[in-house]
């Protein structure tokens, strides 16, 4: 747990019956790549506008309660096929990569001689101050404070990226913000995390349409 946490000054309800709903955006042409996109605001791809709508579909039969998106427009355009009718919180954005901004882990392995990974040794500044990963976690608990007694109410959705929906999920799961380098967030993807016996827990993982990739130039 963090440091100073605000999960534990404002606990959830007992075993809320609400499920959390975690809607990764669909593809970019970054993304596609393997660039590190935090905060460049990166449209979707043909391909990746319709993962978003496959993620529509996967989450048709819920009535939500609460409905969020990141801010950039790659979450926002996710949240509209999807036909979600999102609020904006600017919490949700992607961790910021800072200097590492738009290159790929090979690339930035290859310069610095060594295998680089975000989660075990960050960021360096760039043309943004970027982030170490307890500040993404720090923002993600600062989200679930908001969540979680909403799921006391009902089920919550979340549209946003990759790694910071993947940090939020270890906070959720009172993991350390690290644990999020060992799971997968796929584009366009939809996971389900709840509570099991007053335990956090995840119901389903990763799911989602299976459509071709998009070609590479």
């Amino acid at each position: 747990m963090l440091a100073n946490d605000p999960l534990l000054d404002h606990p959830a309800p007992d075993n809320p019956q609400g499920k959390l709903v975690l809607l990764r955006h669909g593809e970019t042409e970054w993304s596609k790549d393997g660039r590190h996109t935090g905060l460049s605001d990166i449209p979707l791809t043909a391909r990746g506008e319709d993962l978003a709508r496959g993620a529509g579909e996967l989450v048709a039969d819920y009535d939500f309660s609460l409905v969020l998106t990141s801010p950039l427009q790659r979450a926002r355009r996710t949240a509209e096929l999807a036909n979600l009718h999102a609020e904006v919180d600017p919490l949700l954005v992607e961790w910021d990569y800072g200097g590492y901004e738009g290159r790929t882990t090979m690339d930035i392995r290859r310069e610095l001689g060594y295998n680089w990974s975000a989660f075990t040794h960050g960021v360096i500044r760039g043309e943004t101050p970027g982030e170490t990963v307890e500040e993404v976690a720090a923002r993600a608990s600062r989200v679930l404070t908001r969540v979680l007694p909403a799921m006391a109410e009902g089920d919550v959705a979340l549209v946003a990226h990759g790694h910071f929906l993947r940090i939020l999920t270890a906070v959720f799961l009172r993991m350390t913000p690290r644990f999020a380098a060992q799971i997968t967030l796929d584009a366009g993807s939809v996971s389900v995390l709840s509570f099991y016996r007053e335990q956090p827990a995840i119901l389903s993982w990763n799911y989602g349409r299976q459509l071709p990739e998009s070609p590479r130039v």
